[in-house]
């Protein structure tokens, strides 16, 4: 394989089809058992590939070298091979920070709750802190160093203005599902969901139907795809081609 995604499950990835328009290359989803992912890694027979749930942290031990942004995050989503050494980089990051900007979400001073504690989740975070919100919460099934339990979340902060979810509730198949009931969150502005599959979650659809701002995973998708292109080719791309093939892909998903 020269370019592709490696992961656990991917039958509901749309990299693919966004990545064979951003750039002229064969783009190979390459789903990955625990196994299989050690040998993938060791035996670095690839270009650059991304990566998603659950290797984000997993490939940090077969890197040669990583950049500021992945090194602070903690995660890795793209891979580049240069001559056989390995550079990890984290384009979730911009992809998250775009996905903001664009519809006009203000985090500055404001109380955050980011539901999950993954790979997507410290990029998240980062963007965040980034974007100078007052405080954030980490909210996981378990309790953790950084995480709280969904019950304190409901108990304590239910004050929040913004919620992310980086959780994978309510992702395809299980569309049904969703993280939390917003309903409990009356002082929440605006919510942004890092999954895009389905286009819109019951978590988005709930927001939008309350009157907050609520946007799906699919350009944060669309426009950290395009941030991997620009290293898989060492290259600089027009950022208006993520508008496009975000049109492009929802208008074929509908």
């Amino acid at each position: 394989m020269d370019y592709g995604l490696i992961g656990e499950k991917l039958g509901h990835s749309y990299s693919k089809d966004i990545h064979e328009m951003l750039a002229d290359y064969r783009y190979d989803l390459c789903p990955l058992s625990r196994e299989e992912f050690k040998d993938f890694m060791e035996k670095r027979d690839f270009r650059a590939i991304n990566v998603t749930i659950p290797y984000k942290q997993d490939v940090i031990p077969y890197l040669d070298s990583m950049d500021d942004n992945a090194r602070a995050i903690g995660a890795v989503n793209t891979i580049v091979n240069k001559g056989g050494k390995l550079e990890g980089h984290n384009t979730d990051f911009s992809g998250f920070l775009y996905m903001l900007r664009k519809h006009g979400i203000q985090v500055s001073g404001k109380k955050c709750v980011v539901l999950g504690d993954g790979g997507a989740s410290k990029a998240v975070v980062a963007v965040l802190e980034k974007m100078g919100a007052g405080e954030i919460i980490i909210v996981d099934i378990v309790e953790t160093a950084s995480a709280i339990t969904y019950e304190e979340c409901f108990e304590k902060h239910t004050d929040a203005q913004f919620i992310a979810n980086t959780s994978p509730v309510g992702m395809y198949p299980k569309c049904d599902a969703s993280p939390v009931d917003l309903k409990k969150f009356p002082q929440c502005e605006a919510v942004a969901d890092v999954i895009y599959n389905p286009l819109e979650t019951k978590l988005v659809a709930q927001a939008r139907e309350l009157g907050m701002t609520g946007v799906n995973g699919l350009e944060m998708l669309v426009a950290q795809a395009l941030y991997a292109v620009e290293f898989f080719l060492d290259t600089t791309l027009e950022e208006e081609k993520i508008d496009q093939v975000y049109k492009k892909i929802y208008e074929d998903k509908l």
